[in-house]
């Protein structure tokens, strides 16, 4: 990685370095400052300027609102909130909050697809035609398991154990990333949700599949670890996914999305995540994909 030193960077922007201090100051361009100076990463700059690009009259995107959408998480939440992002949250699934994206009413989107490609997450934004200037930012690997009823009284080890059992399972509406990892599991096994005594209607969230299976209405279901242990639940481990924020490369830039990276390597995330269960936290804050 390229790194310029201020005098270096106004040269390369065409700006003043008086300028330049005013935009550091402002927490409005990307910098770091190692042993008392200022370094800003070539590659970086590049797609700041890049977002910022004047378009044509009637084709200049709103800023989104300051919404995080998409899958439910809890560490997520927290971080929110801990961090002063000022971004709110709303929970809907991984295709939902997708869509929302794409209609400039959120300003990222939490996802967690699953499918045949060795990292779901980057194979789908990839292929988001419509996502042009799309920047995928890690937040967490989750484990994603089965959530049982506390000493799992139906002695359910397997998702083969749930369909010879019969027994009745809690699941997410459909476009949400643990219904994807359901039914990827389920064709692995020679089965197909059709073979499921599903509880309906469909739980919106992971928090509603484990108060439904707390409540005796399901007798299992997946979702997070965290999940699991909050509603003090069994947990039997199935898979571990990426967790990650997908924004458009201007919103990257904005206020409220640089605290919530700044806050991703202070201790207390680590800490927080692993009271919560089930977290690993290596990819936090780090550019995992963008075009």
């Amino acid at each position: 990685m390229e790194l310029l030193t201020t005098s270096q960077a106004a040269d390369y922007l065409r700006i003043g370095e008086r300028k330049l201090y005013e935009l550091v100051a402002e927490n409005r361009i990307p910098c770091s400052k190692v042993t008392g100076k200022w370094l800003f990463p070539r590659h970086e700059l590049d797609r700041w300027v890049l977002s910022g690009l004047a378009r044509p009259t009637g084709m200049i995107p709103h800023e989104p609102p300051p919404i995080v959408g998409g899958s439910q998480d809890d560490l997520l939440e927290w971080s929110l909130r801990q961090s002063g992002s000022g971004l709110a949250s709303l929970s809907e699934g991984t295709e939902g909050g997708v869509a929302r994206l794409l209609r400039g009413e959120v300003a990222a989107a939490a996802i967690h697809f699953h499918g045949d490609a060795a990292d779901a997450n980057i194979a789908a934004v990839a292929a988001m035609a419509r996502l042009y200037d799309a920047v995928l930012i890690g937040f967490v690997r989750r484990e994603q398991g089965l959530l049982l009823p506390p000493g799992n009284p139906k002695s359910l080890s397997s998702l083969a154990d749930v369909l010879e059992s019969g027994a009745k399972m809690a699941a997410r509406q459909r476009g949400a990333g643990a219904d994807m990892l359901l039914t990827k599991l389920l064709a692995q096994a020679g089965a197909a949700q059709s073979d499921l005594s599903r509880l309906e209607p469909a739980c919106l969230t992971g928090p509603d599949l484990a108060a439904a299976i707390r409540t005796g209405e399901a007798d299992c279901g997946i979702a997070t670890h965290a999940a699991a242990r909050a509603a003090g639940l069994d947990f039997v481990p199935l898979a571990w996914e990426n967790f990650d924020l997908l924004m458009r490369q201007r919103t990257y830039f904005q206020p409220s999305i640089q605290a919530l990276l700044r806050f991703l390597p202070q201790e207390s995330f680590a800490l927080r995540a692993a009271e919560l269960s089930g977290y690993d936290t290596s990819s936090a804050g780090q550019i995992r994909f963008f075009k």
